[in-house]
């Protein structure tokens, strides 16, 4: 294992126990000033977040986007150290607060009536494991896959956390065995959860976003497609004290060429709940075309 692989494992061991032994105010404090420090620094995670808003919140000048940076820095610290805290939480507590505030779930109840199981997809945004406490409570459980991270101390880790939290993890590999088995979850009329905007193969279905063409995964789409599945997006955001989300209308998707026009619909209607919710969209990451392919030139020059 290499040294960065160690440092980032130990990271997150060291925050998983910190945040347990901290008063919650204390540890929100805490992660706050880290997120004000990193706004400060301007690293390249920091600046790739302003670009991406800029394109998000195209009106705003330059005074606006360093203030909305500095909130989705702060938004992001909250994600990381309400993570670090919910092992530690009262799950039913959390499931009750995330189920006074959600809506929509009209839309997930009606989708596992008939019978053929239910794709949920969302961003990146505000506490999506939050939500899936939420929703393991009230299916009795869930499945969704998982990045197979570096180092593979970190990826158990990060399984355990998950299943703790009453996940079925499921690691992304190069082969159809994640593919498999959330066909057989749903053909067993059970719901799975996937992250659905950013594009972790360089295999996905070309989108407009936000004006700009980028691709994002074609899973969802596709598992709904071959299975009758419906296919629900949802959105997540932050309230001042906890978490809303929003489970929308499913989009119907019937065949393996109507693929491209269903992801193009949730990539709408994220847009429609990150354009509400900026700040709390954490992109940190290369997100369109224009700025992978920008990357790609810099890397060939070199």
């Amino acid at each position: 294992m290499s040294f960065a692989g160690r440092l980032a494992d130990w990271g997150y061991a060291a925050g998983w126990q910190l945040a347990k032994m901290l008063p919650e105010s204390t540890g929100s404090g805490l992660f706050s000033l880290g997120a004000d420090l990193a706004s400060r620094r301007d690293g390249a995670g920091v600046q790739q977040l302003r670009k991406n808003l800029a394109r998000v919140v195209p009106q705003a000048d330059a005074t606006e986007l360093d203030e909305l940076t500095k909130r989705a820095m702060r938004s992001y610290a909250r994600y990381w150290h309400e993570s670090f805290r919910l092992p530690s939480m009262d799950h039913k507590e959390v499931s009750r607060k995330v189920a006074g505030l959600i809506t929509g779930v009209e839309n997930l109840d009606a989708a596992l009536a008939e019978g053929n199981g239910a794709v949920m997809a969302l961003p990146h945004s505000g506490n999506w494991d939050a939500a899936g406490v939420w929703l393991a409570d009230y299916l009795g459980g869930f499945t969704t896959v998982v990045e197979r991270l570096k180092p593979e101390s970190l990826f158990k880790r990060f399984v355990a956390y998950r299943e703790s939290l009453g996940f079925e993890i499921v690691p992304l590999t190069g082969d159809s065995a994640a593919m498999r088995v959330l066909l057989k979850r749903l053909r067993e009329n059970k719901a799975i959860c996937l992250v659905g905007d950013r594009d972790l193969t360089n295999s996905g279905v070309p989108v407009k976003f936000f004006g700009e063409q980028t691709r994002m995964p074609g899973g969802p789409a596709r598992l709904a497609a071959a299975t009758g599945a419906a296919l629900i997006p949802a959105g997540c955001w932050f309230t001042n004290d906890g978490w809303q989300i929003r489970l929308h209308p499913r989009i119907r998707v019937n065949a393996r060429e109507e693929v491209p026009a269903a992801t193009q619909a949730l990539a709408d209607i994220f847009a429609g709940d990150i354009a509400a919710h900026p700040t709390d969209w954490h992109m940190l990451q290369k997100f369109w075309i224009a700025d992978l392919e920008a990357e790609h030139r810099v890397s060939l020059g070199a």
